[in-house]
């Protein structure tokens, strides 16, 4: 008995074939791909285009974009604001639609964050070769700039022939999935291919349910993770992503509750914990608090969970400086699980937790500890208050005194999202978390233009959800082009705009490592020839309302205030624009981060940063 066909072309297929995948976890079903972000060219206007057009907006949702990378920033807000269950496709041209997504790319697998790449291709028959925007490789033919995504896909194929399409889909399927594969997933599609016909079986078209694992703990691996808990004097918790992506934070709570070991955050982990509650100690690292770092020092067990320890969150491996100090790894990942030489817990970190308490009933941390570390929050909370405050509300507010504004009027379900410069420092030590999805920094890549296509992301994936993207004036100049997406649309996205004239963060970092700002000023040239003259001239403001925003000036603390209720308040995307002090108002960094000075040089900032260097580095830890 011949099986039933359906004659569709690669496109339309592939179309048909994600309206009908979903996730399941815990019971509840998700659409895997939700939408498709696209931007048309002549390598897939008449493949995927047309595919999408013939579909429909009820079989699969289509959202228009102005910028390749930004159409992926925008996927992978949406699919972490969802923990990962249900993602997004990208789909561009070839050429340099193609070459655009790499970036975006790359932030999503470092992110360990799903996102379906579908670039145009080369004809698969050649029978236009070289075709518009084809690179030609003088020894590889079968080689396109599709090529780039490679590295920084998690799974990658190039569909020569239809009937490819199968296991190639059912594979990239697989990848989004999986907590422990995910990231960016390739299918580069020739525009050839994807208008040829071909008669696919029905089977290929049926609702497919990727269930979602929650994978138990070991055994005897829970048993000496016990050990080792019950073993030491000051044990502490890094909660990192995984935290948020297994919807652990109830789980981490019920096992801190129980054991009265303090928690600390990485960038992605903040939020895992209430910031008010007793064993909250905030951010952790090169931009964390003094009360965590101080604890870090002297810890004797590092107990990390979804975290991937990178340098701001181990200082560059001069964080952990007890003698004695062991690492314990709760990772569903266990490349991650085992890093810092640890002892590992490879399983969902909601599933690990919940076995770390049953099993470690009746223990809990000495008082001391407690008391100690209590007593240093409550030092810390005193120091965000000093940042927050502005004793005079008609002045013009510092960069931690518009958070201060913000953190008045934000609701405990808002989100906040931010990416690079100077704001990821200040709201890692600064920010009181209020719930699980509130703290949206990406720091894994730090991209500068992420947060306003990724506060579209969000909004997208949470409508009632007020979102707020920070910028400042060196981000926006990156990547402004999404606003008009969210004016088309009618998300009410909030833009906070901060105007300080120049690479705020990377000027500090210069001045600190012998480079004297070189280069990160916006500002005119001065008669030697140096970026040192007056500010330019430009008004964002009056950008971003020529991209269709709504625009709300703020020159004072109490302006700014008032801004950003109207704005929350607001059913329109709105930008609240403000010129900040340019004082220093932020504390310190609290732990050190390994940014290389030159060995030798005729400047003397840059030897007097040489020494400084030298003695930092004596700190650095190889954990074996």
């Amino acid at each position: 008995m011949s099986r039933s066909t359906r004659r569709l072309t690669v496109a339309q297929a592939l179309v048909r074939f994600l309206a009908a995948q979903y996730t399941e976890r815990d019971g509840a079903r998700h659409r895997l791909i939700a939408g498709t972000w696209g931007i048309f060219g002549h390598g897939n206007v008449a493949g995927i285009g047309q595919a999408l057009l013939e579909a429909g907006e009820q079989t699969m949702p289509f959202h228009q974009g102005r910028n390749e990378q930004s159409m992926v920033h925008a996927a992978v807000g949406y699919a972490r604001q969802l923990n990962r269950l249900s993602a997004q496709a990208v789909t561009t041209s070839i050429g340099p639609g193609a070459t655009n997504l790499v970036t975006g790319a790359a932030l999503a697998t470092v992110n360990r964050l799903p996102v379906l790449l579908l670039p145009g291709d080369y004809f698969a028959t050649r029978a236009a070769d070289p075709l518009l925007q084809q690179l030609e490789h003088p020894v590889s033919a079968d080689v396109s700039v599709n090529d780039t995504l490679r590295p920084v896909s998690r799974y990658f194929d190039r569909i020569t022939r239809p009937e490819a399409l199968i296991p190639s889909a059912l594979a990239a399927m697989r990848v989004l999935a999986d907590p422990v594969e995910t990231g960016a997933v390739t299918l580069a599609l020739p525009q050839d291919v994807q208008a040829e016909a071909y008669d696919w079986p029905e089977e290929f078209f049926a609702d497919r349910i990727w269930r979602v694992r929650r994978p138990a703990p070991e055994p005897a691996e829970l048993a000496e993770a016990v050990r080792l808990i019950r073993a030491a004097e000051r044990p502490l918790i890094v909660a990192g992503g995984g935290v948020h992506h297994s919807e652990a934070e109830d789980a981490l709570k019920a096992l801190v509750d129980a054991t009265g070991i303090p928690v600390a955050s990485t960038q992605a982990g903040k939020g895992s914990l209430r910031h008010d509650h007793p064993a909250d100690l905030g951010g952790i690292g090169h931009t964390g608090t003094a009360v965590c770092d101080d604890i870090a020092r002297t810890a004797d067990l590092v107990i990390g969970v979804g975290t991937r320890y990178t340098d701001f969150t181990t200082a560059s491996a001069t964080l952990f400086q007890n003698p004695d100090v062991r690492f314990l790894n709760l990772n569903v990942t266990a490349f991650d699980a085992h890093k810092l030489a640890a002892r590992t817990l490879v399983a969902d970190a909601r599933a690990g937790l919940a076995a770390l308490t049953e099993a470690l009933s009746g223990h809990r941390v000495d008082e001391a500890y407690e008391a100690g570390y209590r007593a240093g929050k409550e030092r810390w909370a005193q120091v965000v208050d000093a940042a927050y405050r502005a004793d005079d509300e008609n002045q013009i507010p510092t960069q931690t005194q518009v958070l201060g504004a913000l953190d008045a009027v934000v609701g405990d379900d808002d989100v906040v999202i931010n990416a690079a410069g100077s704001l990821p420092g200040d709201l890692h030590k600064l920010w009181r978390a209020r719930s699980p999805r509130q703290y949206h920094l990406e720091y894994g890549y730090s991209c500068m233009g992420y947060e306003i296509p990724a506060g579209i992301g969000v909004q997208q994936a949470a409508p009632s959800t007020p979102v707020w993207s920070l910028v400042g004036d060196g981000t926006y100049l990156m990547m402004p082009t999404e606003i008009v997406t969210a004016v088309q649309e009618g998300l009410p996205v909030n833009l906070v705009l901060i105007q300080n004239h120049g690479y705020a963060s990377i000027g500090g970092l210069s001045e600190e490592t012998g480079g004297e700002r070189f280069g990160t000023a916006y500002r005119y040239r001065a008669a030697d020839g140096t970026f040192t003259g007056a500010p330019l001239p430009v008004d964002l403001a009056a950008n971003a309302a020529s991209l269709g925003m709504d625009v709300l000036r703020a020159k004072t603390v109490r302006e700014l205030r008032d801004a950003l209720a109207t704005a929350r308040a607001s059913d329109r995307p709105t930008c609240v624009y403000v010129e900040t002090d340019p004082t220093p108002t932020a504390p310190a960094a609290q732990a050190w981060w390994d940014v290389p000075v030159a060995e030798v040089a005729s400047r003397e900032a840059a030897t007097r940063a040489r020494e400084a260097y030298d003695q930092h580095v004596q700190g650095r830890r190889r954990h074996l």
